[in-house]
This record gives C-alpha cells, structure tokens and sequence, in this order.
C-alpha cells in the first residue's frame, strides 16, 4: 500500500522473521522511550517459541512504513481473537458488541504480547513519519474490516500520533520505585527515607523471611546457568498451574532469551538448606545491537523490569522478597534509577512504588460504539485521576520522594 500524498510505502509482514532484524533494532535505537521488549530478538523469541502465534490467538502483521526505500517507521501489530495477555480490559466492549449482533474478534492490537511494560510502540524517524504510521494503521484496519485498533501502554509520542489520526486515549494505573535524587546509598538509606510504620513493616517481613532459613544470590546474563533457567521455568510453570492456567510462555522461549539476550536478564534465586525454592525473573536494560547499548545512545536511566516469580514452597512474605525487595536492593547497589512493578496492585505502594499513570490509545470502526466507549472512557478518566489522588495521599514515604 502506498501513501501518495507523501510518498511513502506500507508494507505488511506476516512473520518477525520477514522482517531485518539489523533495520528494526537500528530504528529503535532511535526511539524515545526504549525498552528491551521491542527487540526483534524478543518479538521473534514469542512467535518462534509458539507463545504468540496464530494458534495461541496472536497472529503477527508487522507494519513497516518506508520511503525512498528506507525503513522509516515500523510497529508490532497482532490480530487477536481473544482479549488475554494484554492486561488492558476491553471484554467489556466484546461483550456490547457481541449483545447486538457484531464481531468485536478479530481485532488489531498493537502490543508487546504478554507484556504491560510502557514504551514505544509505533517506531518512527520523525514525528510526521509517527503521524504517518497511526494514520495508515487505522487505514489498514478499516480495508481488513476489523472492529477497532488498540495501541496498549504507549509512548507519549505514541499518544500524540494517535490523537490526531483521531484515536481515544485510556488510562490505567501502574506502580513504579524510583531512586531518590541523589540516589540512595544503601537499602537502609531507602528505608530510612519511608515513614516509621512503612519502614517497621519492610523490615518485619524481611525478618519473617531470614528466620525461615531462606537466602538469596542473582545472576545476570552469561552467568545465569541452563540449570537455574530450568528451575525458574519449574517455578514459574507451577505458579501458573496452581491458578488454574498454562503459562503464556514456554520453556523455549526463555532458552531463546538465554541465547540471543542473556545481557537484559537478572534472576534472584531463593534457598533454603542449600535447596532452591523459588525465584523471580527482572529484565533490565542493558540493551544492545551489536556492541552499542541503546539505553546509552537516549538516556543515562536504567530501568529494571519486575517479571515473572514463581515458588515450590510457601514461606511468609517470600513473594514481597523476591520480587521488590531483592530487586530494589539490587538497584540500589548497582545505581538503577527506576523500578517498574508492572500492572496492577495497590499492595506495592506500601513497598515504595508509587502509583503512575499508563496510556494506550483505541479505534473502533463502528460510529456509535465509538461515541458510547468515549462517553465511556471519559468517566472512566475521572475515575482514574481521583484514584491517583487518592493514591499519592497515602504516600509510603516521610516526604514527597524526590524532594
């Protein structure tokens, strides 16, 4: 498909193998708000491994916007026939559609499968080439007759693009641990910075963990061993399992992150007489093509991303371990500047990770669906931002963090 007016050519890939992965990494690198979730590693881990593929209900249409030849914008759409792994809740509208008659499924989502990570999504040069993609997306959903186009957890010049290719913007709430400035010496500096009931209750669950014999050590990258990915997967399978589902990603797909981005993944380990019993699975964002780091090339932040957890036994408080406080010490020591907890759970405010805003932006081809979901999501948004009020009264914190 071609855009004539500014000269520029669409094209669709079906497979993350069709497309260069050098052209996409180089056009990330250039990108605003970068994550290692949209490596063509990572995107071709999730299809190559069958965790997102046609058969799970993720059927890929890389779009890849060119001019003179040269990638200029480019972005991971799927067609999805269930709403599951997004973490962005719309059942709620396939339900209204399905009420009167029409098919909400398949719909284009444009979304790191599995993955509630904030980031950019629709990867341009410049803002028009942006401007040009969300235009042409919305184009191509209407000539494949799909309900409606979400672009989930985007980036501000995401939003900005979609707002005026006449999308709607939705709102959620993450919770996200930022270093202080300057940063904290120790994780002692960090307690000593929460008020005295935050800080008695960190170091009572800590307490409750040490007393049961549990220790931890981390490995990061190259020196993450098949044998440790290989509990991990055990954990993670079974904490799946006990709530009643399968996992979203196999076992491949984490060999296949061992072996083409061992650099973007640090596990914490627990063990108990010399026996592991559970782990928690942080990426992070050492971030690189070829031998350049991208997360240099934009920014000085780095980022580390809590993931996935999993436990063969049940010991008190052993989740709040694994998951923030080892992670937050291990930022700490190694000067990450921020934290992201991932979707949902007012329970990580009371471990200092405050509340922020998430965006992702909606189409939907049927004209009075459109007006009763907008109506909709301006209610919504007034819920929102009174939550988030709410929210920041209840800071963890002696003072406002970061003053």
């Amino acid at each position: 498909m071609k855009h004539e007016s500014n000269d520029y050519v669409i094209r669709v890939m079906n497979s993350p193998s069709e497309v260069n992965a050098g052209d996409w990494n180089a056009l990330l690198s250039l990108q605003p708000e970068i994550t290692p979730f949209m490596r063509h590693e990572y995107l071709a881990a999730l299809h190559g491994s069958g965790s997102a593929t046609p058969a799970t209900g993720w059927t890929p249409r890389f779009i890849l916007l060119e001019r003179n030849g040269t990638l200029v914008g480019a972005c991971a759409l799927y067609l999805k026939t269930h709403s599951y792994g997004e973490y962005v809740f719309d059942q709620a509208w396939a339900n209204a559609y399905g009420q009167h008659g029409l098919a909400y499924y398949p719909k284009a989502v444009v979304a790191v499968p599995f993955t509630p990570v904030p980031g950019t999504r629709l990867m341009a040069r410049t803002a028009p080439d942006r401007a040009v993609l969300a235009k042409a997306l919305i184009e191509w959903c209407e000539a494949e007759k799909l309900s409606s186009l979400h672009v989930l957890f985007s980036s501000v010049d995401d939003l900005l693009a979609c707002e005026q290719a006449g999308m709607m913007l939705r709102h959620t709430v993450q919770f996200h641990w930022t270093n202080s400035d300057p940063a904290y010496v120790d994780f002692e500096g960090f307690l000593a910075s929460l008020s005295q009931e935050k800080r008695k209750k960190i170091r009572q669950e800590r307490r409750k963990v040490a007393d049961a014999g549990v220790s931890f050590r981390w490995s990061q990258g190259q020196a993450i061993t098949t044998e440790d990915w290989n509990f991990f997967y055990r954990c993670y399978e079974r904490t799946y399992l006990e709530h009643g589902n399968a996992p979203y990603l196999s076992r491949d797909f984490f060999r296949r992150m061992a072996s083409t981005m061992p650099e973007n993944w640090l596990l914490f380990v627990a063990e108990r007489q010399g026996q592991p019993i559970a782990t928690s699975l942080i990426a992070i964002s050492a971030d690189y093509t070829g031998a350049r780091c991208l997360n240099d090339l934009k920014t000085k932040e780095a980022i580390a991303y809590g993931r996935y957890w999993g436990a063969l036994e049940r010991v008190d408080c052993l989740h709040f371990e694994a998951c923030y406080y080892q992670p937050l010490q291990w930022c700490i020591e190694h000067g990450y500047q921020r934290f992201e907890g991932g979707a949902q759970g007012e329970h990580k405010l009371a471990r200092a990770l405050l509340p922020v805003k998430s965006t992702s932006a909606h189409w939907l081809a049927h004209p009075s669906f459109a007006d009763a979901v907008e109506r909709f999501l301006e209610r919504e948004g007034q819920g929102i931002g009174q939550y988030l009020d709410v929210l920041e009264q209840r800071s963890p914190f002696r003072h406002p963090a970061g003053t």
